[in-house]
């Protein structure tokens, strides 16, 4: 049986990262916390990758974190880094999930920019079970998702929800059939690839920023800059009076 760990597949500028321990639902060992902050600052260093996805391997997502290394000294911290860092990639990131997404799986989701599920998809936070403080940068993530009432009946309970009731409170963003997930998420993601990079970057933080109050004065005099500088503007534009698709060229 494989090792347990992170796959990544590249295509067409969107780089797919598989969490991959299939004998236990996909769970988070202590290495795959690790090493995933890792393998993002080496994806958000790399141009051509526009986007991430973030799945987990088989029929499941992700089942939390592996109950059995929680004792482990600094699995707890690398978990949150590990959060902490995919909230942070500078590009758009897609959860795409199916089967079970609990624990440590929906923290990794909601960390996310955007869910999209398969249909009998089951969710849940369940610190409640084993008498665990969830992080409070979760709690603002989680809150800012689906408003303090379902936090609350999540964080209390430790019940999971199903894909219906995950979609209705905007845990979920879109939820697909299975079969026809994987070309839905295709096409999304080729939408993404082929925006304009400067916006998503910009929007990206300004939104992040607004769970917190106002973005800085100093930020915002920052994407004014780049925006007068990067061309991307001037392509949009006239792409559009063409008809025909922007070649956008703007990098961090």
């Amino acid at each position: 049986m494989a090792e347990p760990g992170l796959l990544l597949e590249r295509r067409d500028g969107v780089a797919t990262v598989t969490i991959a321990n299939p004998a236990k639902r996909n769970a988070m060992t202590p290495g795959m916390w690790r090493e995933l902050p890792v393998l993002l600052d080496a994806l958000a260093a790399e141009p051509r990758v526009r986007a991430l996805v973030l799945t987990g391997a088989g029929e499941t997502f992700c089942a939390g974190a592996d109950i059995s290394a929680l004792s482990e000294p600094g699995t707890e911290g690398a978990a949150a880094v590990a959060e902490e860092a995919l909230a942070a990639f500078p590009k758009p990131t897609l959860a795409v999930i199916r089967g079970y997404c609990v624990g440590g799986g929906c923290q990794l989701a909601a960390a996310c920019d955007l869910r999209f599920a398969a249909r009998g998809s089951r969710f849940g936070v369940t610190p409640a079970r084993l008498g665990i403080v969830y992080p409070a940068s979760s709690t603002r993530r989680l809150v800012s998702l689906v408003g303090p009432a379902t936090a609350k009946y999540l964080l209390f309970s430790a019940e999971l929800i199903d894909d219906e009731r995950a979609l209705r409170t905007g845990l979920v963003d879109e939820l697909l059939d299975a079969g026809e997930l994987a070309a839905r998420v295709e096409r999304f993601t080729a939408v993404l690839a082929g925006r304009s990079r400067l916006t998503q970057a910009a929007a990206k933080e300004f939104t992040a920023q607004a769970l917190r109050g106002e973005p800085s004065a100093d930020r915002v005099a920052h994407w004014e800059r780049e925006a007068r500088g990067s061309g991307d503007r001037a392509e949009g534009v006239a792409a559009f009076l063409e008809r025909r698709e922007p070649r956008f060229t703007w990098s961090a």
